[in-house]
């Protein structure tokens, strides 16, 4: 940015304020001194080039003027009244429509923003993420000060030099000079784009970067939707599609609040018995693999009911040709967090009989699923697979009535990692592995 120079003016209008207080018969110390207005015309520079050139208008010009003569009670009114119109424009530029839904205001247009109080519209500024809590905390006293300081109204006192220079440099930052102006996305435009088939390529990242540079209320509230529509029966498959591709593509900038919510309105479907609505959801965090925020009692039923899919599957007509499927499902939900104590046991137990298999063989399409959910068994799950052989159980009967059986759990327990076997079970994983 170049470097802005402003011209030498002190040594004509400094002894003019002189010839006129003394005309007018006023002290003269009744304005700024010599010594505050050189300060804070030297200091201007500085201020004035954090302010990007298109925002240096007539305001600014006139604020200049009223510094070089020590009116720095009128110097603060001109560059206020410039932040308040860059904010307003900032709201424009966000979209009214948008303002509109965001804030359940109804018939929220142009007349209403110019109507807005200061107050008002700085609130508002920072409900749309426009300014910042600092922003906010720092304009707000400017605007306390432009209300009780400036010209605009009778004054309750004098600003000197540094208390100006601090006030034009808070507007400067955070009102002229910030570049934090999100763009709200239209509801409605974007409601008919997910309904309107599946997103193209440029479609979806074009919805994405509009997504993620709104707001972090409105993108909150975009995620609810997102996630209402995939729940929705209604809602055809193109659209749920397209609702779950966006949070896929912003999921990396969900925050704890999205997931609180996302949580709150999964566990409202359970409470009021929305069997419909609370399976889609499921199949929602399953596919953003977050399954791991649901609560342990639901994270255990989808568990166990997984694996007792599995099983009748495995014990069913043709199971080496129907079990990759339920296989594959069960490894995608263990990787998405910690399986719970309470289903631990037939977790492991499912996994290692269909992966041993029968006296047949072993479903080998299924079997690539079953070695990966072995090799991140946990130190539990290790204690739990070495004592299957012990137990009553349909494993322990195949390993003592089929040897390939046999050698198919002795190829198991050579995907675990030695570090991993928990003390009590050293002995066991040491038979297995000199078998």
């Amino acid at each position: 940015m170049s470097k802005i120079e402003l011209p030498a003016v002190l040594e004509t209008t400094t002894p003019a304020l002189l010839l006129i207080t003394e005309a007018i018969g006023v002290p003269r110390n009744l304005l700024a001194s010599d010594e505050e207005i050189e300060n804070a015309w030297d200091s201007l520079p500085r201020l004035l080039k954090k302010i990007p050139p298109e925002l240096r208008t007539e305001g600014l010009a006139k604020m200049c003027v009223a510094v070089s003569t020590g009116l720095f009670d009128s110097a603060i009114n001109y560059i206020w009244n410039a932040s308040v119109i860059e904010l307003r424009d900032k709201v424009k530029k966000f979209g009214l429509p948008v303002v509109e839904q965001v804030t359940d205001r109804t018939n929220f247009d142009e007349s209403t923003l110019l109507n807005m109080k200061d107050a008002e519209l700085l609130t508002l500024c920072l409900k749309l993420n426009l300014i910042t809590e600092d922003g906010y905390f720092f304009l707000d006293q400017c605007r306390d000060i432009r209300n009780n300081f400036s010209a605009a109204h009778p004054v309750v006192g004098q600003l000197d030099d540094s208390e100006f220079l601090s006030f034009v440099n808070r507007c400067a930052k955070y009102a002229l000079g910030n570049e934090n102006n999100p763009i709200g996305v239209d509801l409605q435009g974007f409601m008919k784009a997910l309904k309107g088939g599946r997103f193209e390529k440029e479609q979806r990242k074009l919805w994405v970067k509009r997504v993620k540079k709104t707001h972090e209320a409105q993108r909150n509230l975009l995620l609810i939707t997102l996630h209402g529509i995939y729940c929705d029966p209604d809602s055809n498959e193109k659209t749920r599609l397209n609702a779950l591709d966006i949070c896929s593509d912003i999921q990396e900038g969900f925050t704890p609040k999205n997931k609180e919510d996302l949580i709150d309105k999964h566990s409202e479907y359970a409470a009021k018995g929305d069997d419909k609505r609370h399976k889609a959801s499921q199949q929602f965090f399953e596919k953003l693999k977050l399954l791991a925020l649901l609560d342990e009692t639901e994270w255990h039923t989808l568990i166990s009911s997984t694996c007792k899919k599995l099983e009748s599957v495995h014990k069913s007509f043709d199971n080496f040709y129907n079990e990759p499927p339920f296989a594959e499902r069960l490894l995608e939900l263990s990787q998405q967090g910690e399986i719970p104590d309470t289903v631990k046991h037939s977790y492991v137990k499912t996994v290692i009989m269909c992966a041993i298999g029968n006296q047949w063989g072993t479903s080998e399409s299924a079997y690539v699923s079953y070695k990966k959910m072995v090799e991140n068994f946990s130190p539990s799950e290790i204690q739990v697979m070495l004592n299957l052989p012990n137990q009553g159980n349909t494993v322990a009967q195949r390993l003592k009535t089929y040897s390939r059986c046999n050698n198919r759990y002795i190829e198991l327990v050579k995907l675990l990692d030695q570090s991993s076997v928990p003390t009590a079970s050293k002995a066991a994983y040491r038979k297995w592995i000199s078998a």
